[in-house]
């Protein structure tokens, strides 16, 4: 595992497991409440939160920040990258071979070798392919955006 300046990483009482040949690039920050297991040949970009709770929002009649938090483990299978500024919320599931692009937000589960992209991420094409994923289209994205 290699880490660069300001990586945090805090278990708080749940587990943090790092596979082999995983690196932590600047300001990466790890909490782990409710487990986190980052599989082999992980890449992690600069500014990622990889978080494995939320706060407890049911009641009304109490702060939130005195609610219990609710803990769903992160699991991040082996060969994937996670791009700058990208957030990994509690339960999610990145499958092997993903790219989460930068500043995505991924919640939930993921397909092997998907590529995804957004606030909330999407899958917007697969690894190995040449064109999008049925009913995505970034070239016409960026062509109506180009007219604008």
């Amino acid at each position: 595992m290699s880490t660069r300046r300001g990586v945090v990483i805090n278990a708080h009482g749940g587990a943090i497991e790092l596979g082999d040949n995983v690196s932590l690039n600047p300001y990466t920050i790890l909490l782990g409440h409710g487990g986190i297991h980052i599989g082999d040949d992980v890449r992690i970009a600069a500014h990622v939160v990889i978080v494995s709770f939320e706060h407890g929002t049911a009641r009304t009649d109490i702060p939130m920040r005195r609610q219990s938090l609710v803990k769903k483990p992160v699991i991040i299978e082996n060969d994937v990258w996670i791009g700058a500024g990208a957030k990994v919320l509690a339960g999610a599931n990145i499958a092997t071979g993903c790219v989460i692009g930068a500043n995505a937000v991924i919640k939930g589960e993921t397909v092997p070798y998907g590529i995804y992209a957004g606030v909330p991420a999407r899958l917007v094409k697969m690894r190995g392919q040449d064109r999008a994923v049925e009913g995505k289209d970034p070239s016409a994205t960026r062509r109506r955006l180009h007219a604008l």
